[in-house]
């Protein structure tokens, strides 16, 4: 399948196949006419595609590597010095190429770099997580983490190309299916009911996956139109912040060590939508059907913290402007909206509550 991202001069194609990494090199050559590629990846990732990827680049290019350690940790300041300067090393130039090989680390972090470096170099994503598939390889935000929080400083950057491979998945730890399924199931809360009752239909993730590629694309198509219409994550862009105002400060308040993004949003869809099915925001039953889909793929819907104890990372999340809070809520699934509000919501009458 390939899917065009209509943003004027910063449109780029999506493509979307099985086994198309072994044609990426093909594809790279349609949009970068350069001399030089550096190849950003972590540790886990580029000993499976990256040496193949880099042989098949090399014929054309001057190619280089970065390789880094896998995890949350990495998406920091202090990482972005290792990346400026290989990219020195190699004497990359604004007319050269950035290449993400990874899950939504790897695409965040070096969509930062390549936003930053030399005020923006070309940069493509190739992204071998679920979650990064469906979800952070697509729309241009890209973006380092903070001590006080998630995606604190950042970017909007597009690519000029995204490579999706769903085989590339059968290569993740069953931890990381999981965790992009989170994605997948807000996808399905927020736009589309009849995704949303596909997966309350399957019993698992492997009844699923001979379904897989066209959620992926089903996915990917969502977040290409709401991008199209609000790049700049200022009005219906926010709906794909569904859950996620818990999720970042559950994964700050852990130092990013417990639970993974996905399974952070997984917590604050169903914790959000249980607290706006008590005050009779939302119909009554849709926390539980959300709360089941995500026993079934493997996620949780609590973490055991005192709703208290993630206020202060609440008060300082980057959709909290000016004392007003945007929380993503659901008319029923497949049909979301932005709630103004303030931290008042996760406070007023929840005092000792645990989630």
């Amino acid at each position: 399948m390939k899917l065009y991202v209509d943003l004027g001069k910063n449109s780029y194609l999506i493509y979307i196949e099985n086994g198309i990494m072994d044609e990426a090199a093909e594809h790279i050559e349609k949009v970068f006419s350069g001399k030089k590629i550096m190849i950003i990846s972590d540790d886990n990732v580029y000993p499976l595609y990256g040496e193949k990827l880099k042989s098949a680049l090399a014929a054309q290019y001057e190619c280089y590597e970065l390789i880094i350690p896998h995890g949350e940790e990495s998406k920091s300041f202090h990482t972005l010095p290792a990346i400026y300067t290989a990219l020195l090393k190699a004497r990359m130039s604004r007319s050269d190429l950035v290449i993400a090989l990874g899950g939504g680390v790897i695409g965040d972090l070096a969509g930062y770099a390549a936003a930053s470096y030399l005020r923006g170099i070309g940069f493509i994503q190739i992204p071998t997580s679920l979650l990064a598939q469906v979800d952070s390889s697509v729309g241009g935000k890209v973006a380092v983490d903070l001590l006080q929080g998630k995606n604190l400083v950042g970017a909007f950057y597009q690519p000029s190309l995204v490579l999706i491979d769903p085989l590339v998945l059968n290569t993740l730890p069953e931890r990381f299916i999981h965790d992009g399924m989170g994605e997948v199931i807000k996808y399905g809360c927020i736009k589309d009911a009849d995704l949303f009752g596909m997966l309350e239909g399957h019993s698992s993730f492997t009844d699923l996956k001979e379904d897989l590629t066209d959620i992926i694309c089903r996915c990917v198509d969502i977040k290409r139109a709401i991008v199209e219409e609000d790049p700049f994550d200022t009005g219906k862009r926010m709906l794909l912040n569904f859950g996620h105002t818990l999720a970042h400060t559950i994964e700050q308040y852990f130092q990013y060590n417990r639970e993974s993004h996905g399974e952070a949003v997984a917590i604050g869809m169903y914790q959000i939508m249980r607290l706006a099915e008590e005050r009779e925001m939302a119909p009554e039953g849709i926390s539980e059907r959300i709360r089941k889909v995500l026993v079934k793929y493997g996620l949780p819907f609590e973490c055991g913290l005192p709703l208290a104890d993630l206020m202060e990372a609440v008060a300082l999340d980057k959709k909290n402007l000016g004392g007003k809070l945007n929380v993503i809520l659901l008319h029923a699934t497949g049909d979301a909206y932005v709630y103004p509000t303030s931290t008042d919501f996760f406070t007023k009458g929840t005092q000792g509550r645990i989630i």
